[in-house]
């Protein structure tokens, strides 16, 4: 009884201290600086900034390594980390093969609002040089030969060819139309808005259908990359019963075989699976 009564007159002493004591601290603090004493962002914000600023860092090739070492931690080896390296670069290039198709696809709209955008200015009854300038501001679709594109349009230069080159870039092919499009009209006097309207027309329509095969194709997509981690459900259910298959693959002559010729096949599908709907797309 009496422990448990020192007990608490302790923490009652202590608690009216530090209060009187952080009372003091904000009271010199308002005084010495003149404004709100503020106690800074909670503890949960500071974990939730921190972590998003960890996540964006850590790009989703990292995590193989990652899985490696816990795999290898579990399983006593050291070639899931082997395996975990090596596949760091495979996949840091389909991160940056599909960040380029994001990119690509992006641009093809924005070449896209630029024929729209080009047509309505030029209906606007703006000259041709000059709804270029407004129209490539107002939409970005030149891309990165915008500063060559508007020099050609403001100072009499070859805009078609400018455009040319600019439609060299992935997703911006429909320049090489609006190319086509400015050469009929300024040279033979063609309406430059109604060959807009046409080109834009058909440029939606190819995007509309690349979208609906997309759409159709991700079915076939799914279905492999779910395949493909068939063989680590096998492993989790054998874990679960009791097998301890990764001493199985890591340990001995007959696993390690197994193992490498699954790799290599399972490798092998995955690709060959994935490069039937690239084919699809493209064609």
């Amino acid at each position: 009884m009496t422990t448990g009564a020192a007990v608490l007159c302790t923490g009652a002493a202590a608690w009216l201290l530090g209060g009187r004591r952080s009372g003091a601290r904000r009271a010199r603090l308002l005084l010495a600086g003149g404004g709100v004493v503020s106690t800074g962002p909670p503890v949960r914000d500071r974990m939730q900034r921190e972590l998003v600023r960890v996540r964006g860092r850590l790009r989703a090739e990292w995590w193989a390594p990652v899985a490696g070492l816990v795999l290898a931690v579990l399983g006593g080896s050291v070639l899931p980390v082997v395996a975990g390296a090596a596949g760091v670069p495979l996949l840091r290039r389909a991160r940056l093969a599909r960040a380029a198709r994001r990119d690509a696809e992006r641009r093809a709209d924005a070449v896209i609002a630029l024929c729209g955008a080009l047509a309505g200015e030029v209906r606007a009854g703006r000259q041709p040089g000059a709804a270029l300038l407004r129209a490539a501001h107002d939409s970005g679709g030149l891309g990165n030969g915008q500063a060559a594109v508007l020099a050609a349009a403001r100072f009499g230069g070859d805009v078609p060819g400018a455009l040319a080159s600019a439609a060299r870039q992935p997703g911006a092919e429909g320049l090489r139309g609006l190319a086509a499009c400015w050469r009929v009209a300024v040279d033979q006097g063609a309406g430059l808005a109604a060959g807009l309207d046409r080109l834009e027309g058909a440029l939606r329509a190819e995007r509309d259908q690349r979208a609906d095969l997309r759409a159709q194709l991700a079915g076939a997509r799914a279905t492999a990359v779910m395949l493909a981690a068939l063989p680590a459900l096998g492993i989790l259910l054998g874990t679960a019963m009791g097998a301890d298959p990764l001493h199985v693959l890591l340990h001995t002559g007959a696993g390690l075989g197994c193992l490498l010729v699954g790799g290599v096949l399972e490798g092998a599908g995955l690709w060959w699976a994935l490069w039937i709907t690239r084919r699809a797309e493209a064609e």
